[in-house]
């Protein structure tokens, strides 16, 4: 039973051994671009990134005009009061998304992919000045 036992494992070593052997070498991932095509290709994710920023801002702006229609319909005080709310925090952050989407197209690509990598990890805030 000793032998049987001792086979049995010294062939399943041996085959997975050969399966091993003979699997395809994994092909390297290809090397980063450089100069030139890798700018290139951060310009193009940067125009792709910024035309999907402006139609997603064009959208809420769509839905914040028709929010701001459905409101003036409201006669009852309070839900017209709560819904004028919900309109002025939608034109507060459009406005908002507005001005990320611009500060993002002034600034170019990989400016902000970047930033983080030449220097290591952020600057933390400076600390609050502790209370004696």
């Amino acid at each position: 039973m000793k032998t049987k036992s001792f086979l049995l494992t010294l062939m399943l070593i041996l085959t997975s051994l050969t399966w091993a052997q003979s699997a395809p070498p994994q092909t390297p991932p290809p090397p980063p671009a450089k100069g030139a095509e890798h700018h290139h290709q951060m310009a193009d994710m940067h125009k792709q990134h910024m035309e999907g920023m402006k139609a997603d801002v064009d959208k809420m702006k769509a839905s914040l005009e028709q929010l701001k229609a459905n409101v003036a319909k409201i006669s009852d005080p309070a839900e017209k009061a709560r819904w004028q709310t919900n309109v002025d925090m939608w034109t507060v952050m459009v406005g908002h998304m507005e001005q990320m989407a611009k500060h993002m197209d002034e600034m170019g690509p990989g400016m902000m992919h970047h930033h983080g990598e030449m220097g290591g990890p952020a600057t933390p805030p400076p600390a609050a000045p502790k209370p004696q």
